[in-house]
This record gives C-alpha cells, structure tokens and sequence, in this order.
C-alpha cells in the first residue's frame, strides 16, 4: 500500500521491451539504502516489484496488463518517474490510500496557473468518472491530490508550487497521458451493494406477497 506522497523522481535507464511485457530500469537514490530484491515500489502510480538492484538503481518487469491498463509502455531512457515506495507499518499517511492498481488512463487537456497555484484538467472516460467526486482523493501518475472539480468528461485539480517541483507533474504538457487511480473506498461500496441490489431484483418475496400469505 501507497500514500501517494513521491519521494524522489528517478530516471529511466533502459527499457527492454518485450512481445507482450518490458523490464524497466530506473535510476533513483533517495528510496535504494533500503530497497530489497522482491519490495514494492510504486513507479508513475503504479506497483512494480523490484526484480534486481545496483548502488545506481533498479530494475522491475511490467507484465502485458499493465502496459495495457497505463502509460508505462510509453516510457523512454532519459525519462523521468515518480518514486514512492511501500508505505511502513510506522509510516505517516500524508497523502490517501493508494493501492498502485491503475484504473485506466487520462488526458491532460489544460493546465492553468492561478497565482501560486496550477490548475490541471484532465480527460477520463466516464468508467472513471463515476469514482471521481468534487474534493474527493485521486492519485495521478502516484501523486495523491484533491479532486477540485468534476465534469461530465474530465475533473481538475489544483496543485501548489512544492507538488508540482518535487513530482514530474511540472514537466506535464497539454496532450500527455496520466494514470490514474480512483479512491478505493467507492470501489468496494459499489461492489458490497451491487450483490444487495441483485438479490433484491430477483427476489419473489414482496410486501404484497407478505401480507397475502398473513404477515
């Protein structure tokens, strides 16, 4: 589990690519004097297992779902990522619950300064929309942020200055594609009620048919 809070940005190394998959290799420094072989490592939002390790950095395999659910596969050499690694048992919950599960992806279609403020909107198809609410949590490319508004095609966040410096948010441009992930909370509401709901439906038992048979 993730907090969303970045703790430095790494660059790409290398990518091997794969048919269906890639392994990617990434230079970081602030997040190595602990990281072991088989640890959690949250990369652009999205969880990786780091398969090997050097004093410069480390390597981690994405599989053919994940390059079909994100933006990895666009990743180049010189790139740059947004690093957090898995939230200790002690840790402090600065951002929100961030699984590194990916939703889907998004559009950048706008950004906006507003005195010390930057305003970003982006595009989403309405199956991520419908977990998206005003001032509710989302993760972008593994940043944790407020939703500061939402549309029928797109939200918009507002981002202060240190955000926007220590994340490769600040290297966004209109057009680019983002991660996503949505709060995980509405993900599990949806589900417990949906079963409710279903039982409900098909359900022969009604008040008529209870008060006809005496109750």
């Amino acid at each position: 589990m993730f907090t969303g809070i970045v703790e430095e940005i790494g660059t790409i190394r290398a990518v091997r690519r794969g048919a269906h998959s890639s392994v990617l290799s990434i230079g970081a420094s602030t997040i190595l004097p602990d990281l072991k072989i088989g640890d959690s490592v949250a990369v652009n939002g999205v969880c990786l297992t780091a398969t090997s390790r050097d004093e410069g950095g480390f390597t981690a395999d994405v599989m053919h779902e994940t390059l079909n659910r994100s933006s990895l596969g666009t990743l180049t050499a010189g790139g740059h990522v947004n690093l957090e690694r898995a939230m200790a048992a002690d840790g402090r919950f600065g951002g929100h619950i961030v699984s590194g599960h990916i939703d889907g992806a998004g559009r950048i279609s706008a950004i906006q300064k507003d005195d010390n403020a930057i305003w970003y909107t982006v595009e989403a198809a309405p199956s991520l929309l419908r977990y998206i609410v005003e001032k509710g949590s989302i993760a972008i490319d593994g940043v944790s942020l407020t939703v500061a508004a939402v549309g029928e095609t797109w939200f918009s966040i507002s981002a202060i200055p240190h955000t926007v410096a220590v994340t490769i948010l600040g290297e966004k441009r209109n057009g680019d594609t983002v991660n996503l992930e949505t709060d995980i909370i509405g993900k599990y509401v949806e589900k417990l009620l949906q079963p409710q709901s279903e039982t409900r439906q098909q359900s022969k038992i009604t008040l008529e048919f209870l008060a006809e048979n005496g109750f």
